[in-house]
């Protein structure tokens, strides 16, 4: 059985509405709770426009996040490339690296809002050529001894070279990918992992095979190698201890989540406005075409078991953290996901059932255990004496607490 680590991603998504400087702290409690729960990773994201994804540098955030924990991972989800000259990247990540004692992963990606790119004077059509530039000369300035002079359409670099080296031997890079095969190409080019945005759709999901195919055949045209311990997959969720509360408490969060602001506001005219949240989460979650989970620790479980078939296998779970439900509801799902699915999909638990079971089909053999504290109880003149008299009631009631018999009740009630 795969082990799989855990994880979570704050774009964020946050309708308009909230104090911006409260939402901000908000997030970095969020990641101080995470680290309690004892989830692997935390990412989060850089924006500049839309009014719902306010982290315009996630180096800032993760250096925050850094001081309020000590052993989640950071990962940067991810810095926009073309927006920025490689050597400042490199030297921001290395920075962020010693401020967090080691614990960056780095996180690219080619812009995903076109508005950004707008404000920027980028053309889109060179976003990914661009990320992919980078990351070559990130990886030489964070890993190579020589000084490094390097001339482009778009930055420039003469005899230059990093001071101080990251806190790891080997910082982890990682790449987004959507549903082209750009960034799995990329990483199979860098030898990088995935974070596999486009799993939160169905379409995405039946092509992870496809995806997962090009990071294969671009690693092998670059005589590199790719594993499939560095592939996340990004899921959104909602967790309580039944379906019909879990409905109730996400419905009209994920109803204004789509109409407000994945149609309203990024795809106006193309995607679906629901006309009720009920219509809203009955195709998100409960139709045939639902990739999201809105329900219960089993019906996430079931959803990360059906992903590992269609995958073929992967590393890391993410979860995408959004405002569905209130904050006290949120809270509670991830605390269920920590106490209950982690432990399911990993196998945790299958030790504890295997020792009930066997207390359970043996119980014949404990039997001797009740024997033995008999024979002790007739072997002492007084004792036997009392299981004759009045006290008797008493001293079986007594010796039935201690009897192996009534051990398997304890496993029965979890």
């Amino acid at each position: 059985m795969a082990t799989y680590k855990f994880g979570a991603f704050v774009a964020p998504h946050h309708p308009i509405g909230e104090h911006p400087t409260l939402q901000l702290q908000s997030d970095l409690a969020l990641v101080e709770h995470f680290e309690r729960l004892g989830l692997d990773e935390f990412w989060c994201g850089e924006h500049h426009s839309t009014g719902w994804e306010v982290i315009a540098s996630p180096e800032l955030f993760l250096a925050a996040a850094a001081e309020r924990t000590s052993r989640i991972k950071l990962g940067t989800g991810v810095i926009s490339l073309p927006y920025h000259h490689p050597f400042m990247v490199a030297q921001r990540l290395v920075q962020l690296d010693h401020q967090s004692r080691g614990r960056v992963i780095f996180g690219s990606g080619p812009g995903a809002l076109p508005s950004d790119a707008h404000m920027l004077g980028l053309d889109p059509m060179l976003l990914r050529d661009r990320q992919d530039e980078a990351i070559g000369v990130i990886r030489r300035l964070l890993e190579d001894d020589e000084r490094i002079t390097h001339e482009s359409d778009w930055f420039t670099l003469r005899d230059a070279k990093l001071q101080l080296k990251p806190a790891q031997e080997r910082m982890e890079f990682a790449v987004a990918s959507l549903v082209s095969p750009s960034g799995m190409t990329l990483a199979g080019k860098h030898e990088a992992g995935v974070l596999s945005i486009g799993s939160v759709s169905k379409a995405g999901i039946q092509a992870l095979p496809l995806q997962w195919s090009f990071a294969e055949e671009s690693a092998a045209e670059h005589g590199k190698r790719v594993d499939r311990r560095n592939w996340r997959l990004v899921l959104s969720w909602h967790i309580a201890e039944t379906r019909q509360a879990a409905r109730e408490q996400a419905r009209e969060g994920l109803f204004h989540h789509n109409n407000d602001y994945t149609v309203g506001t990024l795809a106006a005219g193309e995607g679906t406005i629901y006309k009720t949240p009920d219509e809203a989460v009955d195709v998100a979650a409960f139709s045939d075409d639902s990739a999201n989970v809105i329900g219960t620790p089993d019906d996430l479980v079931a959803k990360i078991r059906e992903l590992e078939q269609i995958s073929g296998g992967f590393g890391t779970v993410i979860g995408f953290v959004h405002d569905w439900a209130n904050r006290e509801n949120t809270l509670r799902s991830w605390d269920l996901v920590a106490r209950y699915v982690i432990p399911e999909v990993n196998g945790l638990l299958d030790g504890f059932r295997e020792s009930n079971a066997y207390v359970i089909a043996n119980r014949d053999s404990w039997n001797r255990a009740s024997a033995a504290i008999m024979s002790k109880i007739k072997a002492n003149e007084r004792a036997a004496e009392a299981l004759k008299g009045p006290q008797t009631g008493m001293a079986k009631s007594a010796l039935s607490a201690h009897a192996a018999p009534d051990i398997g009740k304890v496993g029965d009630g979890g």
